[in-house]
């Protein structure tokens, strides 16, 4: 039997002949923005601008932070709270960037509150143009479907739709997401995973759990 040849992380297009696909840890450079291993971004266009072009007015402090084994479908964005504009006056326009004398009125535009960090989990499918508004949180394996805006939290094994988007159901009871969360496959070491692939995207809960390196 040839021996089992885990997928590197760190190269930045897996798939060499679809440059459309790339790993966004090998790629992404901002202070800002947090990438698990193996999760990708996938569009015909430049996936390689997924800084500039999907994660949007991100001025900080707040983090954007995705998990392992993601996948992000084309047009996938993330507005974080630097879109946030003033509503307690009469006017929500941003005075203050446009210069001249009303630059000294910036600090009507700073320290906006805010939601926090936006933090996807790990083994998250977001699909083609979803938007994720600011301090969401996405639950790990949970599914958004292409097209939604994602106000709110989306629970772990939540597939998830619309605009807004609700909550459609789970993927699984209450009893399985404890013991898929408890497992863990996500980080098991890139070895372990590497010999129960099969199991991680065709087996059952029980399988999984058995396949666990410390029986979880």
């Amino acid at each position: 039997m040839p021996p089992l040849v885990p997928a590197d992380p760190t190269v930045l297009h897996p798939m060499p002949d679809q440059p459309r696909v790339v790993l966004l840890k090998p790629l992404v450079t901002s202070p800002l923005i947090e990438v698990g291993e193996f999760t990708y971004y996938d569009d015909p266009g430049d996936p390689t601008a997924f800084e500039r072009a999907n994660v949007l007015y991100h001025y900080g402090p707040e983090k954007l932070v995705i998990g392992r084994f993601c996948a992000l479908g084309e047009g996938a964005r993330f507005l974080m709270n630097g879109a946030n504009h003033r509503m307690d006056g009469p006017s929500t326009f941003p005075f203050p960037i446009m210069g001249g004398s009303w630059s000294e009125h910036f600090d009507l535009i700073t320290g906006l509150p805010g939601r926090g960090d936006t933090v996807v989990g790990h083994d998250v499918w977001i699909g083609n143009g979803a938007l994720v508004m600011p301090g969401v949180r996405i639950g790990h394996g949970a599914v958004v479907a292409a097209g939604s805006v994602v106000v709110d939290d989306i629970p772990d094994y939540g597939i998830a739709g619309g605009n807004p988007a609700r909550l459609i159901r789970r993927r699984y009871g209450d009893d399985d997401i404890a013991r898929l969360l408890a497992a863990a496959w996500w980080d098991w070491p890139v070895e372990h995973i590497t010999r129960h692939i099969r199991t991680i995207m065709s087996g059952s809960v029980d399988d999984l759990v058995a396949a666990a390196p410390d029986g979880a």
